[in-house]
């Protein structure tokens, strides 16, 4: 069953957005720098006028012990702070450090201290002759202008890189999305460029041809191992049958007998269900509605054995009067792997069998399994599950689980609970 619960992200999506944020971020940092570079410019310039005139009048006042005319119209000499303009006077007062000011009526104000006159104030009002403050609206529109086409070029420059760099990316994604290993071809790596996508795309093919060969391995295994079964199984069936018709009138061996019988039975069933599963053969072959009681009961009955010196009660739901749609010999073989291993490791207390919502729940008060193992069940799960005694019976189940489209879940509290759900998997 394939997951869609995460939301997919497009790589390339991701290098457009990722490229256009950086591109406004860019931009921003550029403008403010243009910005500022454009005040201390414009600054740098008023100050060296106003250097020059303070340089010239205290060379004057030197030779001649007087301060001589301002040669700049703009300019003004004050030798007391009470004197200075009066929209630059209470500013000045309260900030004696300050040498830039802002007056009435769109004035601008810079300010210059001879060092070795401290009364004396030289004070420039350069509204006039300012050059960035009246257009600043119209710079600000001009880099947000250019701002926002940078950005649309990024879009299309990122759109076009991203898809020319996630294109062979996206085709290796296609090729082994929701592919069973069998499907994806032996060799694919090649058609990919020789960088970080051909390496992946390399390690790839090399695991998907080793998951195969391990797949191929295990399905002739199990096919092999049941074909080889198949005969000492037949082979003890026949020699059941034949010393029942012999000695037919001889009850001293008959439950001895009957109990070998069955197990040659569950055996055979059990070779039976490993072939399907090794064929991969389709879910919907020979499936019929049976009606389960009666295979609970044969199961229970079947292994009752286990249950032998134990103080166990065995309860059985009357909504096990139901019918699933199956087939009879794996569902036979779910049972007596999931009744016989509850039988098997339950001391004392109960054993309960019952059907809720199309749901099989068996529960035993048992060891039952590990307390790290999840409530659904999970490979790792059935692994970690075999050092309890659960593993093989409980592998087949979780397989026969899987051919069938059934869900199979694990609960450990006190009890132990295995839920089976018949309803077919989404």
């Amino acid at each position: 069953m394939k997951n869609n619960t995460l939301k997919f992200h497009s790589l390339s999506r991701r290098i457009v957005s990722q490229f256009c944020i950086f591109t406004l971020i860019l931009s921003a940092f550029y403008g403010f720098f243009c910005f500022i570079f454009l005040y201390t410019l414009e600054d740098a310039f008023i100050e060296r006028e106003i250097t020059q005139e303070a340089a010239y009048l205290c060379s004057e006042y030197q030779a001649t012990n007087q301060w001589p005319n301002v040669r700049n119209a703009n300019m003004a000499l004050y030798f007391s702070k009470t004197n200075l303009p009066a929209d630059l006077k209470s500013t000045f007062i309260e900030e004696p450090n300050r040498r830039e000011f802002y007056g009435d009526e769109g004035r601008h104000y810079h300010l210059y201290l001879f060092p070795e006159h401290p009364d004396v104030h030289l004070v420039a009002e350069v509204s006039q002759k300012l050059l960035v403050r009246p257009v600043r609206e119209g710079i600000v529109q001009f880099f947000l202008a250019s701002g926002i086409v940078l950005t649309i070029i990024a879009f299309f420059i990122a759109y076009t890189l991203g898809r020319k760099t996630a294109r062979p990316l996206k085709a290796l994604a296609d090729l082994v999305d929701g592919v069973a290993p069998k499907n994806i071809p032996n060799t694919f790596a090649h058609q990919f460029p020789n960088n970080e996508i051909g390496i992946l795309a390399r390690t790839l093919e090399d695991s998907m041809q080793q998951i195969s060969k391990t797949l191929e391995r295990e399905k002739c295994f199990t096919r092999d191992a049941s074909h080889e079964l198949r005969t000492p199984v037949a082979i003890v069936k026949n020699a059941v049958e034949l010393y029942q018709e012999k000695n037919r009138g001889n009850d001293k061996n008959n439950d001895i007998i009957a109990r070998i019988s069955q197990a040659a039975m569950q055996m055979e069933q059990t070779v039976s269900t490993l072939l399907i599963l090794a064929r991969e053969e389709q879910v919907s072959t020979n499936k019929v509605q049976i009606k389960l009681l009666p295979l609970v009961e044969q199961s229970i009955i079947d292994h009752s054995y286990l249950l032998q010196g134990k103080q166990v009660d065995v309860q059985v739901s009357e909504r096990c009067h139901s019918e699933v749609l199956a087939q009879a010999g794996m569902l036979k073989v779910l049972l007596d792997n999931l009744i016989s291993n509850a039988f098997q490791y339950t001391d004392s207390g109960e054993v309960s069998v019952d059907v809720i919502d199309e749901k099989l729940i068996i529960k035993n008060t048992g060891a039952g399994i590990e307390h790290d193992i999840s409530a659904t069940i999970t490979e790792p799960a059935v692994k970690g599950s075999q050092s309890t005694g659960y593993g093989f019976g409980l592998s087949i189940v979780k397989r026969l689980c899987e051919h069938q489209g059934w869900e199979l879940s694990v609960l450990n509290d006190k009890d132990t609970t295995i839920v089976v759900s018949f309803t077919p998997l989404a």
